[in-house]
């Protein structure tokens, strides 16, 4: 009965946490401190040459563009939560662009991939986990990589439903601070374990622990 109400929980901030991330996002028409902090950024990396005024406007909307392309994003001129991470933008603090549910879950994947792994190797794979997030090949919420189909066995084993030590929600905070000791890698295996050829292929970053990360 615990372990169902655990489950139900984490389904539900999962859900939550996927429904605030469909309004997270600036676009024509919008205004505010998000837009003008959109078009300081944008104007501090050369994008942007025009008035900020915290008015998405056509200017502001190419820019983005532009930005979008040169970053390998979706060039639709929208601001949502790819686009604005990858700028650096978005929430409060040191986690910017991630809700408070996210901690927790991400807790909890750290948890069940890597419970046995040194501190460092718990926050390497939470990297892992953020890095995909902001990746275009990948879903834009923590919710939607953790819970992509075939992604991480510890999904489908249920030792993701198991609870998280302490180490992993440390590892998770330090994760959406912005600290990667993965060195920008969106994959990890266990060289030991791993028999998939396509995962042992990929450019390798750094080891930690029992885990390689590559890219």
């Amino acid at each position: 009965m615990k372990r169902n109400l655990k489950i139900i929980i984490i389904a539900f901030l999962c859900i939550c946490t996927l429904a605030l991330s469909v309004n997270a996002v600036s676009k024509i028409g919008s205004v505010g401190d998000e837009v003008t902090s959109i078009q300081k950024k944008l104007f501090s990396l050369g994008f942007y040459s025009g008035n900020i005024d915290g008015i998405y406007g056509s200017k502001t909307k190419n820019a983005v563009i532009a930005f979008q392309k040169a970053n390998g994003l979706v060039a639709d001129g929208i601001a949502g939560k790819k686009t604005l991470a990858a700028l650096g933008i978005g929430g409060s603090g040191n986690n910017a662009g991630f809700y408070s549910s996210d901690l927790e879950i991400l807790a909890h994947i750290i948890s069940g991939e890597a419970r046995g792994e040194s501190y460092l190797g718990q926050l390497a794979v939470g990297a892992v986990i953020l890095n995909r997030v902001v990746h275009p090949s990948f879903p834009d919420t923590v919710a939607g990589v953790i819970f992509q189909r075939g992604a991480f066995t510890a999904v489908s084993d249920g030792q993701f439903y198991m609870d998280p030590t302490d180490s992993s929600y440390k590892a998770a905070s330090a994760a959406l601070s912005g600290i990667d000791p993965s060195g920008g890698a969106i994959y990890y295996y266990n060289p030991k374990t791993a028999t998939n050829k396509w995962i042992r292929s990929r450019k390798i970053i750094t080891t930690i622990g029992s885990h390689v990360f590559c890219e």
